[in-house]
């Protein structure tokens, strides 16, 4: 049956000549027509999730990898609510996921008419708390420069999470409008430059320094800015320690790393004592700060795309600007600098005081585990990793190797690992890694059958020791004992086979020649480990 161009079509002819080629989300009863227009064009790859929130933590996990903007599609009311928490992971982590969620008939908006199915009083209001930008429809007409606007909001620095809300008869009303011509939209946001006066000074100050060191955040990464921040650190000869967003900004091994031990004191007081610390990428929150125990004693100039993030935690010379473009602008400007014995004697002096304190912890089991995973997972790959202790590990130890590393530690919230994986391997050629514990994997569990309905090339390693083990590990540490942490778990490879996944019980021993297997078999697998780890304790001031 033909039937007449509607609002669905209107939207799903929008994201097409936006770029979308793969999109996210669930089905619901308002949404329908949205549904039924995106089932008529196969230039968008549809990936159907089993709960909405993991849906969004799939288009998140997209978005990070590709460092597009992604659609996210889900009904009204229920659906909604669920993608918000993990929505506010993707505003934390600056993952640019577009959500288009329909909305009562228009006849229900502001109180006219109760009791539809779904309703909420305000599902825009709910959703300002969360996302970068809320843009309404009320005709269909108004649906392409809507998503348009939603849709450069959503990629410009710092990129995030925006909302569309379309009512579900204006997704089924005609049209009304011709079809949206490639070239007839353009989500393309203005650059974020910095000030030419600040580049100067910014210059000046790193000139003048005699030990600069760099602190480089997760929007190096995100602005693609690796090879000017390279350039940048070994014309000044500047350390260059990474966030835990931001593992992949810096070579892993150059002379010039410190790596990413951010919760060791020993790193903290190394860039403490920098004359001019250069601040990147980065906000300076609970994380990157060592808890907020960090204070330079020396200039620092922060360079960050969120206007909020500028000078919020610690006085700066605050440059406004994408990272890329900064970092550009920076490495065209300082001196450069014969190579400094004494800067990567310091770099190695540090990492070497880290892995002293790490062999005098008994942390082999552990150690042993992350060397493992680091060794099957091929150079290149990106892995997804869920809050759980081996996350936590990585962290700080893992090197990334030229793949993309990343975790829900924007928020915190369980269950990122397996579902943002899957919107990785929905784009990516070859094999994805997530990482969970038991505790966080029941989050995502029913995501198994959307990994085997796609075939998406997921190895999904679950580190099983019998509950939330953080959580124990900070109840023990606060009150001597631990309560509500321990958790009645299934028989994961069972479970896993019963949906079609091949699986495996592993061993410390058999880890990563049975991680291997799995990453190299196509398609999606599950390897259980059952460990009882610990985390390493940070050293602090004395």
């Amino acid at each position: 049956m033909t039937r007449p161009r509607n609002g669905g079509d209107l939207a799903v002819e929008t994201l097409i000549a936006l770029g979308a080629r793969t999109a996210f989300g669930i089905p619901g009863q308002h949404a329908l027509g949205l549904f039924d227009a995106l089932q008529a064009r196969p230039e968008v790859r549809f990936v159907s999730s089993r709960v909405e929130n993991n849906a969004a933590f799939a288009a998140d996990g997209h978005a990070r990898l590709t460092g597009e903007v992604t659609p996210l599609l889900v009904s009204t009311g229920p659906g909604a609510l669920l993608t918000l928490a993990s929505l506010q992971e993707s505003a934390a982590a600056s993952a640019p996921v577009l959500c288009i969620s329909s909305q009562v008939p228009t006849e229900g908006l502001g109180g006219a008419r109760k009791g539809f199915l779904h309703e909420l009083p305000d599902q825009p209001g709910v959703a300002r708390g969360v996302v970068k930008s809320v843009h309404t429809v009320r005709r269909a007409a108004q649906i392409p420069s809507a998503i348009e606007a939603a849709w450069r909001s959503a990629a410009a620095a710092p990129a995030g999470p925006v909302w569309v809300e379309i009512p579900q008869d204006v997704l089924l009303a005609p049209a009304g409008v011709p079809e949206v011509a490639p070239g007839g939209v353009d989500g393309t946001p203005a650059p974020l430059r910095p000030r030419p006066e600040l580049i100067e000074e910014a210059a000046r100050l790193l000139d003048g320094a005699r030990r600069p060191v760099v602190l480089a955040g997760g929007g190096v990464s995100r602005a693609g800015a690796q090879e000017a921040l390279l350039r940048l650190a070994e014309r000044l000869q500047a350390p260059v320690a990474c966030t835990f967003g931001g593992k992949d900004a810096f070579p892993w091994e150059h002379p010039l790393s410190l790596q990413s031990w951010l919760e060791d004191r020993h790193t903290t007081d190394y860039l403490e004592a920098a004359d001019v610390l250069l601040v990147v990428g980065s906000g300076l929150g609970e994380l990157s700060s060592n808890y907020h125990t960090m204070a330079p004693r020396g200039r620092v100039v922060q360079i960050e795309a969120d206007l909020g993030k500028l000078e919020s935690n610690i006085p700066a010379l605050a440059v406004h600007a994408d990272a890329a473009a900064a970092l550009e602008a920076l490495a065209g400007k300082v001196a450069a600098r014969e190579r400094s014995a004494r800067a990567e004697a310091e770099a190695a002096e540090v990492k070497a005081k880290v892995a002293a304190r790490l062999a005098g912890q008994d942390l082999d089991t552990e150690q042993r585990v992350l060397a493992a995973v680091r060794d099957a997972l091929p150079d290149g790959a990106p892995s997804y990793w869920d809050m759980t202790i081996l996350a936590y590990w990585a962290w700080s130890a893992w090197d990334p190797r030229g793949g993309a590393v990343h975790s829900a530690q924007g928020t915190g919230g369980l269950g990122y690992g397996l579902p943002a994986a899957l919107g990785a391997a929905a784009v990516h050629d070859g094999p994805v890694l997530a990482v969970s514990g038991d505790g966080g994997a029941m989050y995502g569990i029913a995501e198994l059958a959307t990994a085997r309905q796609h075939d998406l090339d997921v190895t999904w390693l679950i580190v099983d020791d019998g509950g939330y083990g953080i959580l124990r590990e900070y109840m023990n540490g606060a009150f001597g004992r631990a309560s509500h942490t321990e958790l009645t778990r299934p028989d994961f490879t069972a479970l896993a086979s019963s949906f079609g996944v091949p699986a495996v019980r592993t061993t410390v021993e058999r880890l990563a020649d049975d991680l291997k297997s799995a990453l190299a078999a196509p398609g999606p697998s599950v390897v259980v480990l059952p460990a009882l780890l610990r985390m390493f304790a940070p050293t602090h001031r004395d």
